[in-house]
């Protein structure tokens, strides 16, 4: 297994790391010497070194409460809506009930075809 200095786990090197990388791009000063140019480079090698403090924070418990207490039911929140607006929810016809439908009367566009090609463009004679 490959060393990522004090990090705990690749995926918390790597969000380290980036996270470096992106304050070198804004012209933070080096904290090491190196040969490389390479701004992900040297975040990675700041890393690897410790030079790099970071800090894991802890969720709120009221934030993650909250978020639950927002959880609806798909069903629920339909049948509401349907409520709200004062018709019925789908589905609540009963078994063997038709359902009356509107007919669509079709339109034959290819008699509406303007004779001349759109947007002006003109055949070659």
């Amino acid at each position: 297994m490959q060393t990522y200095g004090k990090v705990d786990s690749k995926f918390r090197f790597v969000i380290v790391a980036s996270k470096r990388a992106k304050q070198i791009l804004r012209g933070s000063k080096i904290k090491i010497r190196t040969k490389s140019k390479n701004p992900i480079r040297i975040a990675q090698i700041e890393v690897k070194a410790g030079l790099v403090d970071y800090e894991i924070l802890k969720p709120i418990q009221e934030e993650l409460a909250e978020v639950e207490e927002q959880v609806l039911s798909v069903d629920a929140a339909i049948a509401e809506d349907a409520e709200e607006a004062g018709g019925d929810v789908a589905g609540d016809d009963e078994p063997g009930e038709e359902v009356e439908s509107e007919d669509v009367v079709g339109t034959d566009y290819d008699d509406e075809l303007p004779s001349e090609p759109i947007g002006g463009a003109k055949e070659d004679e």
